[in-house]
């Protein structure tokens, strides 16, 4: 089994960095993009929960928002129930930016899938979302005494 972890976190890590040579092309980076799309669905997001949908560190996601506000797609509004916090709004700027996105993730999906049957797409997926909910429910690991 050690081998198919290796080979599921290989595959992940080739369409991760076939995407950043795409989305480099048109001037943003998977980090920008995993932002934007996640905004794009959940637009007004407050800015700590974003942090937490994408597991990445506060601090990540202000300095990630920064490079995005700046570039004029996304916007900080303060909450109106907590003046401490900020939602994330996708600018109406970063539309056109988000459809080529999408769409070049839709390409690199079609060339990745190309070739393999329909039917082994789905059993993959059924064997991959049964490997997630495995891994969700696995309690913590036993330490081993030293002594």
């Amino acid at each position: 089994m050690e081998n198919f972890a290796y080979e599921i976190v290989e595959t992940a890590r080739t369409i991760r960095r076939a995407f950043d040579r795409r989305a480099a092309v048109l001037g943003t980076t998977r980090a920008q993009w995993r932002v934007l799309a996640r905004l794009s669905h959940e637009d007004g997001a407050r800015q700590v929960a974003l942090a937490e949908a994408l597991d990445v560190e506060p601090i990540t996601l202000c300095r990630i928002v920064d490079r995005l506000e700046e570039a004029g797609w996304v916007e900080r509004v303060r909450d109106p129930e907590d003046r401490r916090a900020w939602r994330l709004h996708v600018t109406a700027q970063a539309q056109p930016l988000i459809e080529k996105l999408q769409a070049v993730g839709a390409q690199l999906v079609d060339r990745a899938f190309s070739g393999i049957d329909p039917n082994d797409i789905e059993i993959a997926r059924r064997v991959l979302a049964d490997v997630r909910e495995n891994a969700a429910r696995s309690g913590p690991i036993n330490r081993v005494s030293n002594e």
